[in-house]
């Protein structure tokens, strides 16, 4: 029995097109970390893989500098599928970003892998969620090595105080820090604090083919308007459209057919065309996004073939981050050139308060006046308007929990342009998301106090940027909707390699970890037995 959702197209009467009669090695949905480097092992065996993205290019030029080109602002945030929050205490609407590149093209650059010891269950975060990796760092550590490399991050082996142990040197040395990012480091040092390099996805070296990063204040939710940024629309994947990749741009897909235990079958809409489209293929890898992802399989009804049909959905991290501004007398630049480049890791475990897991603090860039006007409120918003040359702050990322409460619902009463059942989301911090979180805040303040900031304002990020964990792997079928291999428990040939995946999320950003996991499972896919080397 065919399990099918039919959208707005089959509603107005356009047959469905099957548009290739063979059939392809793999699909591959969503052209963001989690597909790109799923794709790139599968590209590179030979295999005929076909990426389809909702989204189409962004196009660069000088407008990127514009401060109205920061994501949230660009038609490449779409509320098209409009996602309805219920809980958490933030807007009642929430968009999704889709462009070819994903997240990458809008995102800072920033390229952690996950702490050893983030593998490994932790009683105060992991609760009575049953949560548990099924790998260890050294099983993911040699496509780490892999992931830097492609992404050629710039860092300094050694100088976090909690790194974990690595085989080889970041590609890039870090970036020459500015004045701003070294009066915040020196504010750390004169704490007793280990202030170290963002490892970055930015591209600095001179006298190469491509445009050395220009050290631009627009970066972290811009697009690079030189395109030193090394997101996956700039590098990876004109590289593996080469190797024979076939990328459908602006291509949305509505439902994923399965039958006799396989899914048999990819339906989407042709956005250019106004018309619906199908595809087969050996293979499927689902990456459309932590959100996106289980929208797919529960409209289609099929977490029902999984033994953790509960878990479809439930999980859903996206850490609890909040911002600490800093205004100070003057900055040497005025905040008119890049300077998110330092972090703290020293309160990463703990900070010997009895709080427990903590999480990572990260120098931001002074943000522009449009998305202050657009995100802070707005009896702070002249105040901040004027300060802006004066500020720069640090990111307080800290874990949050995996609670089975907050997850993904659907309201088959509504639904969004494409003919999808809305999707409802629920989440809400617990008491110790909340209290790792001003622990991070109250040792931000310190810093940039101790760094000569007069005065401070804090903002409780409410995006849903690092959402993870909607469709988690591990070992136990009853709580893991996937696999070790992140294949689909009751799909044999289903696979998802989007954020979805992660039992925990850690205190770093989740992207590397999704990158260098993708190239695991496409290895897999492909058949690919690479040697370890520890």
């Amino acid at each position: 029995m065919d399990s099918v959702c039919f959208a707005a197209a089959d509603r107005a009467g356009r047959a469905l097109r099957m548009t290739d009669g063979d059939r392809y090695d793999a699909i591959v949905v969503g052209s963001g970390f989690g597909g790109v480097f799923a794709a790139a092992p599968l590209v590179e065996a030979g295999a005929r893989v076909l990426m389809l993205e909702r989204g189409g290019w962004v196009e660069r030029g000088p407008h990127n500098w514009d401060d109205e080109s920061s994501m949230e602002m660009t038609p490449h945030f779409t509320h098209e599928t409009s996602y309805r929050v219920v809980d958490g205490g933030q807007a009642p609407r929430a968009g999704l970003c889709a462009c070819v590149g994903g997240q990458s093209v809008f995102y800072g650059g920033v390229s952690f892998r996950l702490r050893e010891d983030d593998f490994v269950p932790k009683p105060d975060v992991v609760g009575t969620s049953g949560a548990a990796w099924p790998l260890r760092y050294r099983d993911l550590a040699p496509f780490y090595d892999d992931a830097e490399r492609r992404l050629d991050v710039a860092g300094e082996a050694g100088a976090d105080p909690v790194d974990p142990p690595r085989a080889v040197p970041y590609p890039q040395p870090p970036l020459a820090l500015s004045e701003t990012s070294r009066l915040v480091a020196a504010g750390g040092r004169m704490l007793g604090l280990k202030p170290f390099p963002l490892p970055l996805a930015i591209h600095h070296r001179r006298g190469h083919t491509r445009a050395p990063c220009v050290a631009c204040p627009t970066c972290d939710t811009f697009a690079c308007a030189v395109g030193a940024k090394n997101d996956l629309a700039t590098t990876l994947l004109p590289e593996l459209l080469a190797a024979g990749l076939e990328l459908r741009a602006r291509t949305a897909v509505v439902a994923l057919v399965a039958r006799n235990g396989h899914v048999s079958r990819v339906d989407g809409v042709d956005l250019e065309r106004g018309r619906r489209v199908s595809y087969r293929a050996e293979h499927v890898v689902l990456a459309a996004g932590a959100l996106a992802t289980p929208h797919l399989l529960k409209s289609g009804g099929l977490e029902q073939r999984s033994p953790a049909e509960a878990w479809v959905g439930r999980g859903l991290m996206r850490h609890c981050n909040a911002i600490v501004l800093g205004a100070f007398a003057s900055l040497p630049d005025g905040g008119r050139r890049f300077h998110k480049q330092v972090a703290f890791h020293d309160f990463y475990f703990g900070d010997g308060n009895g709080g427990g897991m903590l999480g990572s603090l990260q120098q931001l860039q002074t943000p522009p006046l449009a998305l202050v006007r657009a995100n802070a409120p707005w009896f702070a918003r002249p105040v901040l308007g004027r300060a802006i040359p004066h500020l720069t702050g640090l990111l307080a990322m800290a874990e949050d929990e995996p609670r089975p409460e907050n997850g993904l619902s659907l309201d088959p009463a509504r639904r969004d342009a494409l003919g999808l059942p809305e999707l409802v989301i629920r989440h809400r911090y617990t008491r110790r998301d909340h209290r790792a979180s001003r622990a991070l805040c109250r040792h931000a303040r310190r810093i940039l106090r101790a760094a000569g900031a007069l005065f401070f304002y804090t903002h409780d990020v409410r995006t849903f940027s690092h959402a993870a964990g909607t469709v988690r792997f591990g070992d136990d079928p009853g709580l893991a909707p996937l696999d070790r291999d992140c294949r689909f428990r009751g799909l044999e040939n289903l696979f998802v390699t989007d954020a979805s995946f992660m039992p925990t999320v850690g205190g770093v950003n989740p992207s590397l970890t999704i990158a260098a996991n993708a190239l695991r499972v496409g290895e897999t896919i492909a058949g690919v037995r690479r040697t370890r080397s520890r």
